[in-house]
């Protein structure tokens, strides 16, 4: 199993940005550094969820919104290493619709919101045969030197 370094600080972020977004999805980048060992985010850069149709479920960004994040994190002398987003009332579980739209390498945060309050937070990286979703252990542990 993976290892995603995510502070307790920015997992509060996280679930605020849910929360703030109920009843519809929130979703962001996760800016950070990997090494051999861990996946560490450093930063976050909210996004603006485009969907128009059915935001309560689904979240959708742009080619831009990604570029904007690419800049953002290069700025910080980051990288993207992954992305996340909110399951309005729904558990932090990825449906299909996120594993079809899903990219592999990157690490997906999702955060469960229950009636407006932020609830479990669950980390998860696309496999190879983009099949299927591993689940990716979230530490909240000191940040790395790298």
């Amino acid at each position: 199993m993976q290892t995603l370094l995510l502070s307790e600080k920015l997992a509060k972020e996280i679930r605020l940005h849910g929360a703030e977004m109920y009843p519809h999805e929130c979703c962001g980048a996760l800016l950070g550094l990997e090494s051999e060992v861990v996946r560490e985010v450093r930063s976050l850069f909210r996004l603006v969820n485009r969907r128009t149709d059915s935001s309560r479920n689904r979240f959708s960004i742009t080619a831009e919104d990604v570029r904007g994040a690419e800049r953002a994190a290069r700025t910080g002398g980051l990288d993207i290493v992954g992305w996340y987003h909110s399951h309005p009332d729904h558990p932090a579980l990825p449906s299909e619709f996120d594993r079809e739209n899903a990219w592999p390498w990157y690490s997906y945060v999702i955060v469960s919101v229950a009636t407006g309050e932020a609830q479990t937070i669950s980390s998860w990286r696309l496999a190879d045969d983009r099949m299927s979703f591993e689940p990716e252990k979230i530490s909240a542990g000191a940040a790395t030197n790298a």
